[in-house]
């Protein structure tokens, strides 16, 4: 189906994302699955080219648009050749409302340049070992004192979290306060206390640095703190919908990826003296698969509109992320079928995609709590 959602400005934009993925990451992933990190260099890179601060004020660096749709295009872009690896739309998507909305001047003059030509990777922590989607039950603490607070406790399953130089940490400042107590304070790299603990070792993403992060008495100035003392489960809240909608759009994305695949590979491959393509089983598979990540497509494609608009709300992009994220593994689960012995090869990208894959229905927020959100909106 054709799409309408982008002008001109975002296929120019889309030029150079793939021309930046041919060049600098495309021949490069597979290293770095190895390694379980990408180098740092790539961001400067990243940066050099824009693809990292268009969402921030020009007089730092940034791009001065607020468009989510160019957005969108970095995060196609990668999910076309696969690149998992490549933290980006995690500092692009979800940390880049916070820095640009939440910071003062001065704290702008400090880190945006820096957030915008890559030498400061970022990350955002909230959740603790034993507190995931329940935002509400975390443990971390951050106690003023003059000046600064001290801050203790850990998190983990943090992305970016081996790169970052400036990490976002949900922290209770007024534990008695429940979610009115919490507040947002960046740690920066150095400081002392901050330490971070293993590089993850995951089923999939295997590029990206996904870490333990442990806080003991670190003193984060209290002109490190983003917003007002107390308001940070309010600031989380308006954001996720961001966040959301950016998973569901790496969802449709990819799943378009693996139909492509398995539509080559079932030409290709041949059984009984014909392409396995040929067969009815086969085909009435893709034809199923095809039109359900359609759907899927223009719906997420009106999600993307309605935020650049008026703002997307909290449970359509509940809908947006649960509905496309379960579609994307009963995508990658039956194209791997259809590969069959072939599909369980690591060097095949439909396996890649398989493992990649798994964890979009978990982190974001899981299927079940999206729906928890979207039945709370139900006339019930």
């Amino acid at each position: 189906m054709r799409r309408t959602l982008f002008d001109a400005d975002h296929e120019a934009f889309r030029d150079t994302c793939k021309t930046f993925c041919a060049k600098e990451v495309e021949p490069h992933h597979d290293s770095w699955e190895q390694d379980g990190i990408v180098p740092r260099d790539l961001w400067l890179r990243g940066g050099a080219a824009g693809l990292l601060g268009f969402m921030m004020p020009e007089e730092y660096g940034g791009g001065g648009t607020d468009d989510f749709r160019f957005q969108v295009v970095l995060h196609e872009e990668l999910a076309a050749i696969g690149a998992t690896g490549v933290g980006f739309p995690l500092h692009t998507d979800v940390n880049s409302p916070y820095f640009r909305d939440l910071t003062t001047s001065e704290q702008q003059a400090r880190w945006l340049p820096g957030f915008c030509d890559g030498s400061l990777i970022t990350a955002i922590a909230m959740t603790e070992p034993g507190a995931g989607s329940d935002l509400q039950g975390i443990r971390t603490n951050a106690s003023p004192e003059g000046d600064h607070y001290l801050l203790n406790g850990q998190k983990t399953f943090i992305t970016n979290g081996i790169n970052a130089d400036l990490v976002i940490v949900v922290a209770k400042t007024d534990p008695a306060a429940g979610s009115r107590g919490m507040s947002l304070l960046v740690v920066e790299r150095g400081m002392s206390g901050f330490e971070r603990g293993r590089n993850l070792d995951k089923i999939g993403l295997k590029a990206q640095d996904t870490a333990e992060l442990f806080f003991d008495h670190v003193r984060v100035p209290m002109s490190n703190r983003l917003g007002v003392e107390g308001q940070g489960f309010t600031y989380l809240m308006r954001n996720l919908p961001q966040e959301r909608l950016s998973i569901a759009v790496s969802a449709v994305a990819t799943s378009e990826r693996v139909l492509r695949l398995t539509y080559d590979y079932c030409r290709d491959r041949r059984a009984f003296g014909r392409a396995i393509g040929e067969f009815q089983a086969t085909r009435f598979t893709l034809a199923e698969l095809a039109t359900e990540v359609d759907v899927a497509r223009v719906y997420v494609d009106r999600c993307i509109a309605e935020h650049v608009g008026a703002g997307l709300d909290a449970t359509d992009a509940a809908k947006a992320k649960w509905w496309t994220t379960e579609l994307q593994k009963r995508v990658v689960d039956s194209c791997l079928q259809l590969f069959g012995g072939y599909g369980y090869m690591r060097e095949y990208p439909v396996a890649k995609a398989f493992v990649d894959t798994r964890v979009h229905t978990i982190y974001g927020g899981t299927t079940e709590i999206m729906k928890e959100i979207i039945a709370r909106d139900l006339p019930l």
